[in-house]
């Protein structure tokens, strides 16, 4: 199988997301539940590998994440560079 990569990176969502969710006041774990009552499978290790550049973030995902963290794609986003 193909890996899916943007460089060396993963997502580049990995440093904000972490920085929402703690501004969120939620952990991992709480992150991940709230995801599934959205409906998107996710549990707290996924968040982990998320948030260290490890897993991919689908398009879903990141609209869920927004929802959840109350925040815009752009905002999630903004470390993107060519």
């Amino acid at each position: 199988m193909k890996k899916i990569t943007f460089g060396e990176n993963k997502n580049i969502i990995s440093g904000r997301l972490k920085c929402y969710r703690i501004k969120a006041g939620l952990s991992q774990a709480q992150l991940a539940a709230r995801m599934q009552t959205l409906g998107a499978n996710m549990d707290q290790q996924m968040i982990s590998k998320i948030e260290h550049n490890a897993r991919i973030v689908t398009d879903y995902e990141l609209a869920c994440l927004c929802r959840i963290l109350e925040v815009r794609a752009e905002d999630l986003l903004v470390d993107f560079r060519f």
